[in-house]
């Protein structure tokens, strides 16, 4: 016998599971794991076969440092300060090319990505492309930002079938149209033109859906894929990825936008060498005109003089002057070069155009200014060309230039101070030697001046020549801005969806959703659930039955067959049998030797407890033991032990109404347990509380006392009638049945307090209907009562639907 002395309120138990009893309770559902991992895993397997595959394809690329702008002059350094010029600026801008709209749309139309060509897969559509692709279809008088589709079928005889036109998401209605291969097709697209690719195999039939998109979606969904990163933040290398259906597609994406994108870089790096060329070619149209003037005023005036060679006279004084001139030449010529760029930077109208990189103006400094302006107002109109004027980074450009063009033209001043006072110290050298020669004709001093101007502009004409030429050069041998360090690579297997990741996802939510399952099953459930939930109870525990099944179901559809409830059998060994034997053993402790205390009431709070099934039992487990046992059926209203016996007529109704006078007459033997007797209810009697308040009663129990080792009564549950509370005052003790699964926990605190109170002698506890790990018993019945008499209080039994109970 076990009793607990827990002092914790019953019905109050820990209601959360312990993970030990979660263990127990998973293991004993072992088929829902298997079920629910069947489940997810084939829904992860369907998944995997029905989503196309995804690859990805990164390829680096190192950006060229411009060698113009690493020697930055002391004015320009001063702004670094500020954070306007870092050294990194250049690669960030160029992070932000790469991922230019504009960048991408070049990309798009040169590979034609707005057209998608699929074939038919065994779970989903795959994807056509390179060398897969045996079609190239064009599609005439269709909008670029509109979208369309059609099926496309290729016969062996080279004939087409088109089907299935939709132009922006709408069916259109029209016949299948059949045409050939290259020729010009009308369709409710437009013209349309199915042109051969190399991999075409003449005489093989093709089935494609081929998708256009538009432009603009196009794009979108091609920038969206592109991810453009800094290798590392040191470095100047940048990391190029792409993801897409196709492993060719994508690695021809990522060379596509390399290569388009060295283009506009040239392109943006010439704009320099034209402005160059074009300022060049202006100069040299207007000095090629001066020197023509000047050469045809020199041979006019020696013809109509009929002058001599001057030099032949004054060639002492002329060589010294020759000297002197040629320093004033150089320096003539590069006050004329500094004015034209100072007038050049000081106009208005050219603030946004850039300054000759080849000015001819022997300054380092002023060269290296002009040099990192127009770098900065390149960068400048590219923002403008991308957003607007209105753009902050614009303003702020706009503001860094003005600064640097006000920083170029005082350099500039300053250099034309200094020419001025280089030429005026000559000039004044070259009139002490020019009064030297105050002798000669005026005509020698007039062809002097004409031809020293003739010198001017020739030196001037031939300096811009050179001039030119090198910037023609520069313009011809241009570099690319990127030289690639690693080409589209990338794994061959896909990078979404990642099977491995899925399954054991899948695999985890297999495991897990029993387990969740169970847990909220078991902690929603307010019903005794085991033996655990009787710990707080005080009540003396005696034992516990195994859940045993009444009813068979039916095969293949045929009805349930009953199965007779008497489970205890002499010399079984199996579960249930085990658990009476256990049973019988505690109810001889507790009797122990006296006879006189072996009258035992069977009851319980619920209907379909199971207290019939265990009366009926435990009495076998006592008569296979050579013990003498009745069974008295006490439930006036229901008989349930009655019907072991097939309910005779007469019994205890009978007898305690006076309608028979031996108790002998209507005891029953068992014909397979010679040692177990019962006595049957009878006639089912409109007044049962009456005939129980009958002295005839007492006499039955002190007669059966006298004759059986033990006598045990089924009686009512006592939550519906006072017929047990009758009966138990003429019992010895007293056996609650709670029925795991039926009584809920709330009851427990009711049945402490029933005991607490001793309105029951001797009470103890059975717990009925427990489920194990080793197998799986289970027992059915019903109860139900009900009012159907004409007069009196009468009850009436019958199986519960929603519990599944039969009788």
């Amino acid at each position: 016998m076990a009793v607990n002395q827990k002092n914790t309120r019953p019905g109050q138990a820990d209601d959360f599971l312990r993970i030990q009893d979660l263990l127990y309770l998973c293991l004993a559902k072992w088929k829902w794991f298997v079920l629910s991992l069947v489940v997810t895993t084939g829904v992860a397997a369907v998944y995997l076969l029905r989503t196309p595959a995804v690859y990805t394809r990164t390829a680096s690329v190192l950006i060229k440092e411009d060698s113009k702008g690493k020697s930055v002059s002391s004015d320009l350094e001063s702004f670094s300060e500020f954070g306007l010029f870092q050294s990194n600026t250049n690669v960030n801008n160029e992070l932000i090319a790469f991922q230019s709209p504009a960048l991408m749309t070049e990309v798009v139309k040169r590979l034609r990505l707005d057209m998608n060509y699929f074939v038919p897969g065994k779970f989903h559509r795959q994807v056509a492309y390179g060398l897969t692709l045996p079609v190239d279809v064009t599609i005439s008088d269709l909008p670029e930002n509109e979208s369309a589709g059609f099926t496309l079928e290729v016969r062996p005889d080279s004939t087409l079938l088109l089907s299935g036109f939709t132009r922006n998401g709408t069916d259109l209605e029209g016949k299948d149209i059949k045409g050939r291969l290259l020729d010009s097709i009308t369709t409710p697209l437009g013209k349309i033109v199915v042109h051969t690719t190399p991999n075409y195999v003449e005489g093989e039939a093709y089935t494609l859906y081929v998708d256009k998109s538009g432009l603009y979606n196009a794009v979108n969904s091609c920038s969206s894929n592109l991810s453009v990163s800094l290798n590392n933040e040191k470095a100047s290398v940048v990391d190029l990825s792409f993801r897409d259906n196709s492993i060719q597609r994508a690695e021809d994406v990522l060379d596509m936008l390399i290569s388009v994108y060295n283009e506009n870089w040239v392109k943006d790096k010439n704009q320099i060498a034209v402005s160059t060329s074009m300022f060049i070619n202006e100069r040299l149209g207007v000095i090629e005109r001066e020197l023509g003037n000047v050469d045809e005023d020199i041979s006019s005036y020696k013809s109509e003089h009929l002058l001599p060679d001057v030099q032949a006279a004054s060639s002492m004084y002329m060589a010294q002057s020759s000297q002197t001139n040629a320093q004033i030449l150089a320096l003539n010529n590069q006050l004329y070069m500094t004015r034209y760029i100072r007038n050049y930077l000081s106009n208005d109208a050219n603030r946004t155009q850039l300054l000759p990189a080849n000015s001819g103006i022997e300054s380092a400094n002023i060269e290296s200014q002009i040099a990192e302006y127009n770098k900065q107002l390149l960068q400048r109109n590219s923002l403008v060309a991308n957003s607007s004027t209105e753009n902050p980074l614009v303003v702020d450009m706009d503001q860094a230039l003005a600064s640097m063009r006000g920083a170029i033209i005082r350099s500039i001043d300053n250099q034309i101070v200094t020419l001025n006072a280089q030429i005026r110290s000559l000039q004044q050298t070259e009139r002490q030697t020019t009064s030297r020669i105050a002798a000669n004709p005026t005509q020698a001093k007039y062809l002097l001046s004409v031809e020293r101007q003739q010198k001017v502009k020739e030196a001037l004409y031939l300096f811009l020549l050179q001039k030119r030429e090198e910037n023609e050069l520069s313009q011809a041998f241009t570099a690319y801005n990127t030289r690639i360090v690693t080409p589209p690579h990338g794994s061959m297997l896909p990078t979404s969806p990642v099977r491995k990741n899925i399954l054991m996802v899948a695999f985890a939510l297999g495991l897990l959703i029993p387990v969740v399952i169970i847990f909220m099953r078991e902690n929603m459930n307010t019903r005794v659930r085991g033996r655990k939930d009787l710990e707080s109870v005080t009540v003396p525990f005696i034992g516990e039955i195994p859940l045993f099944a009444r009813k068979r179901k039916g095969i293949f559809g045929k009805k349930p067959q009953e199965v007779k409830a008497v489970v205890v059998k002499e010399g079984s060994r199996d579960v249930i049998n085990e658990a009476f034997r256990v049973l019988r053993t505690n109810l001889e402790f507790m009797t122990g030797k006296d006879r006189k205390s072996n009258v035992i009431v069977v009851t319980s709070f619920n209907p379909g407890s199971g207290k019939s099934f265990l009366t009926m039992n435990i009495a076998v487990s006592f008569a296979v033991k050579g013990k003498k046992v009745l069974v008295i059926d006490g439930d006036l209203r229901h008989g349930s032990a009655s019907s072991y016996i097939d309910s005779p007529a007469r019994g205890l109704s009978d007898y305690l109404g006076g309608r028979l006078d031996s108790l002998n007459e209507i005891i029953v033997t068992d014909p397979k347990q010679k040692y177990l007797d019962v006595l049957p209810v009878g006639t089912i009697p409109p007044n049962p509380t009456e005939l129980l308040f009958n002295d005839r009663l007492k006499q039955v129990i002190d007669t059966v006392r006298e004759q059986y080792d033990y006598v045990l009564i089924d009686c009512p549950p006592i939550e519906l009638v006072a017929d047990t509370q009758i009966i138990e005052k003429l019992a010895d003790r007293t056996i609650f049945v709670v029925r795991a699964g039926l009584l809920e926990r709330s009851m427990l605190a009711e049945l402490e307090k029933i005991y607490g109170e001793k309105k029951y002698k001797n009470m103890s506890l059975i717990l009925n209907g427990t489920e194990g790990s080793g197998g799986r018993y289970g027992y059915r019945y019903g109860y139900r009562y009900g009012y159907h008499y004409g007069y009196g209080s009468g009850y009436h039994y019958g199986s519960d639907e929603k519990r599944g109970r039969g009788k």
